[in-house]
């Protein structure tokens, strides 16, 4: 473990607050991409880091140094956003598009706002699909899509940052381009719960 986190990892178990937000500042960019990658969204990111680091908090007096500090912060992120997938997969939900019924028998439909039932989804819906698939995709793949159709480099420069044939730029992304493209025609599928609450 570095020095520095040592020192800072010691005074933060003898109470010292100020120790551990200078930890908070050094891991906070981490924690928060550990949360962003495994729940794919940036809200649900900073609230699971934000517990992260609770749990951090309340765990440090039990911290032993058997692997890196750093290594212990992942793990304690990694349950957290574990913990927060099993609960969500545990809770009943509500489909905003079936009729709801109350004791009475009584029914009461939520009107969507859009104008009309044949529009699935919206710029920010459809945005935020296709950002979910391309964070399912491998490193290779996303970086090269990121740098081509985000970022808007040329072959010749996606080559020079990779340091690979402007052959192989070329095939790695038609291959990224049909990952991609097969993982959004999942999300459009019919059973697809991305579908369902497009409707």
């Amino acid at each position: 473990m570095p020095l520095e986190d040592q020192l800072l990892v010691e005074r933060s178990k003898k109470g010292d607050r100020e120790a551990f937000e200078h930890l908070v500042q050094l891991y906070e960019n981490k924690v928060y991409t550990i949360a962003y990658r495994l729940m794919g969204n940036h809200a649900d990111a900073a609230d699971l880091a934000q517990e992260a680091f609770i749990k951090i908090y309340q765990a440090l007096p039990n911290f032993r140094g058997d692997s890196s500090f750093s290594t212990w912060i992942y793990h304690i992120t990694v349950n957290v956003c574990r913990d927060e997938l099993r609960k969500r997969q545990r809770r009943p939900t509500v489909s905003l598009d079936e009729p709801a019924a109350d004791g009475n028998n009584n029914t009461y439909e939520i009107r969507s706002a859009a104008p009309g039932p044949e529009e699935m989804l919206d710029r920010s819906e459809t945005q935020a699909m296709i950002q979910h698939c391309l964070n399912t995709l491998s490193d290779d793949y996303r970086t090269i899509l990121v740098m081509r159709e985000i970022q808007e480099l040329s072959y010749e420069e996606i080559a020079e940052i990779l340091g690979c044939s402007l052959g192989t730029v070329k095939s790695r992304l038609s291959r990224a381009r049909q990952a991609l493209k097969e993982k959004i025609s999942k999300h459009l599928e019919p059973s697809s719960p991305c579908k369902r609450l497009a409707k």
